[in-house]
């Protein structure tokens, strides 16, 4: 095990504040912020998402910008405005419990996480909060710079490579009604089970209620424990303006199913959600497509989570199939959502949701075949809930609760051809049973639904892995250095070589991607063990464009116990670039060698210039240093660009000097070296 560095700043800045303010003052200041005191990230895997030191990820814990409100559970993790959740909450419920501070026996204590706000110090004491992983993330450099999200992202508290996960959270508090909470959030990069995370919850009766507190506890009777679960898929369609009509992707049009509910005949325990087409759409809403400009599809995903353990009681460790008790479904808005721990009233309204127990129909049996947002009043929708319980716990008793929370659906690959095909209308439209059909609508919708089919297998997933132990089989680990070196005639990559003393170790594959890291990567490179090479040049890229690229190590293929013969490879967040690389021609000594690219410039060609650097303008040929003036065609300057890299080339986003886009007209590029030689070029940029 290997100490990294010390989380405790928080906690210690979070003491001395009580110390200094007092925790009324405290709490008010924080509960004004709505943001976590401090947040983790798990990123490694497919699944990005980030975790609160408070025990639940309550809305918009992470920056507390209503911008924010949809943040969380973002997959596929390498593309934009992939998030499902906006908000989740733990509450923890007790009876007849004698409160200290109303001097009496209340009928009902619930403190609370969320689902908007969290009260630490008075209600959840955060102790310990640690990101741990097997390995360091690996260093990864573009042009001498540093150049991966996981500087920030992945820093560890310690590493430890005795653990079987990837990466695990520690968060350990304690709360005002004694219980104290261990919360282990763990994630895995093997592709099997790269999309989602397992929660390990230990509840004990310590009697811990506050800050430092001498330990006191007593015997707390009907316990439960109490999960929201917020979720809003269609984010993406929301935050590019995709939205066809009156479309929300905060949960308004979210539809939530429960599977499990007798558990006499369940597979699973589970519950789910999606996103339902909304009534003011303009076209087929199944998946939030883009209706204005490609099909891309901006909500497809499937979101749920499936319960792996529940203790049947203090005493009796083995799985209680009938947990959760309660899956009823609750309105977002409307359920109380203050945190009023001292409010008789209020905690009895909540533990009544707490143990309400199964609906008779679960909310996407009641909306049917008709739309979510028709059904119901609440303006934010419906919410899922599951509560576990009711325990008895003596002192120093424990409950012992584990669950999985999964995101899947279409991969982005199959999203862009069935978004396509379906904005274009351009069959045959095969469906996913291998029938056609002549039909785009239905085409898409079936497509979007076989989310559902994908969530199940990940739901299994999760519990053969809980089952065995989590020792499933592992990758091979990355190159723990990779770098990537810009050239005139090639762009250079090497690697570390340590990944080849795993067992079934069987070479490396390079992927990449073209204008930006939001994209889809296609695979230019592979080796075996028995050619095994730790470089590679890229000679295949093209001038003006920027190259992002990643790594991965691979077994055999004889240790994938889904996919038999198909590799097992490492993450490729591990080595994923977050800077491009790019062709830079050598420098010219002749000024009559400058050319400007493209010329002209045309706003409806992008495609056959630098395609997704919309408004790159180039100029090739130049001297290894030289000064760039733009100009407008009645001679106002309007950039200076300071060319000093030694290569031919230099790139320009057309941009003035204020930092605004360039209007159509014609332009002069006024070329000057240290020596006072010059020369200018003409271009036209059309918008």
């Amino acid at each position: 095990m290997k100490f990294i560095k010390s989380n405790s700043g928080s906690l210690l800045i979070m003491l001395l504040l009580v110390f200094l303010l007092g925790p009324q003052m405290v709490v008010q200041v924080y509960a004004q912020r709505q943001a976590s005191l401090e947040v983790r990230w798990m990123s490694v895997n497919s699944l990005h998402s980030t975790f609160a030191i408070e025990g639940s990820e309550f809305e918009m814990h992470r920056t507390g910008n209503e911008s924010e409100q949809s943040d969380g559970m973002r997959w596929p993790g390498q593309f934009t405005y992939q998030d499902n959740v906006a908000a989740k909450s733990m509450w923890i419920g007790t009876t007849e419990y004698y409160e200290n501070t109303l001097s009496s026996t209340i009928p009902y204590k619930v403190v609370c996480v969320g689902p908007k706000r969290a009260n630490p110090l008075t209600e959840v004491m955060p102790v310990e909060f640690k990101l741990i992983g097997k390995f360091t993330s690996p260093t990864v450099i573009v042009d001498l710079d540093p150049a991966t999200d996981n500087i920030l992202n992945d820093a560890l508290d310690l590493e430890d490579p005795t653990i079987i996960p990837d990466r695990i959270i520690l968060n350990v508090l304690h709360t005002t009604i004694g219980i104290t909470v261990t919360r282990k959030i763990m994630a895995f990069t093997q592709q099997n089970h790269d999309n989602y995370y397992i929660y390990d919850y230990v509840f004990k009766n310590t009697g811990i209620r506050t800050v430092g507190g001498v330990p006191d506890p007593v015997t707390l009777k009907d316990v439960v424990f109490h999960f929201q679960y917020r979720y809003a898929v269609g984010n993406e369609a929301f935050k590019r303006g995709w939205f066809a009509g009156a479309n929300i992707s905060w949960g308004r049009n979210c539809v939530n199913d429960v599977i499990g509910q007798n558990p006499d005949n369940a597979e699973m325990r589970a519950m789910l959600s999606w996103y339902g087409p909304h009534s003011g759409s303009t076209v087929s809403d199944w998946g939030a497509p883009d209706h204005l400009y490609s099909g891309t599809l901006g909500g497809c995903q499937y979101i749920g989570a499936v319960t792996l353990h529940a203790d049947t009681s203090p005493s009796n460790k083995t799985d209680d199939k009938s947990q959760p008790r309660t899956t009823m479904y609750l309105e977002t808005d409307s359920s109380p959502q203050a945190l009023n721990q001292y409010d008789v009233s209020y905690m009895t309204r909540k533990y009544d949701i707490m143990t309400a127990g199964h609906p008779e129909k679960t909310h996407a049996e009641e909306v049917g075949d008709s739309f979510a947002d028709k059904w119901g009043t609440d303006a934010g929708g419906y919410t899922q809930g599951q509560g576990y319980g009711p325990y008895t716990l003596a002192p120093g008793d424990s409950i012992h609760i584990v669950i999985a929370e999964c995101v899947s659906g279409l991969g982005r690959a199959k999203n862009l051809e069935v978004g396509s095909k379906w904005f274009k209308n351009a069959g045959p439209f095969i469906l996913p049973d291998g029938s056609e059909t002549t039909d785009r609508d239905l085409y898409k919708e079936l497509w979007v639904k076989t989310g559902r089919d994908s969530l199940m297998k990940s739901f299994r997933n999760a519990l053969h892995n809980f089952s065995v132990n989590y020792n499933i089989p592992q990758p091979p680990p990355p190159p723990s250095q990779f770098t990537v070196k810009s050239g005139g005639d090639k762009i250079s990559l090497e690697w570390s070589a340590e990944a080849a003393t795993a067992e079934h170790f069987d070479g490396y594959e390079i992927f990449r991607a073209v204008g930006k890291p939001d994209t889809l990567y296609e695979k230019i490179f592979s080796c075996t063990a028995a050619n095994v090479v730790n470089t590679f040049n890229d000679t295949t890229a093209r001038r003006g464009f920027d190259y992002y690229y990643y790594i991965v190590s691979k077994d055999d293929g004889t240790t994938n116990d889904q996919k038999p013969g198909v590799p097992l490879v490492s993450s490729k967040f591990y080595t994923m670039t977050n800077k491009p690389a790019y062709l830079r021609r050598p420098a010219s000594d002749n000024l009559s060698s400058i050319r400007v690219v493209p010329n002209p410039y045309h706003i409806r060609a992008t495609s056959l210039q630098f395609r997704d650097a919309q408004d790159r303008i180039a100029f090739f040929g130049l001297p290894p240093v030289c000064t760039i003036k733009i100009y407008t065609e009645r001679g106002d300057l309007i950039q200076t660009l300071e060319h000093n890299d030694g290569s031919g080339d230099e790139l320009w986003d057309s941009l003035t000097s204020s930092r605004q886009i360039v209007v159509s007209g014609l332009y002069i590029a006024y070329f000057e070296t240290p020596e006072g030689e010059s020369t200018y070029r003409k271009f036209i940029i059309i918008r």
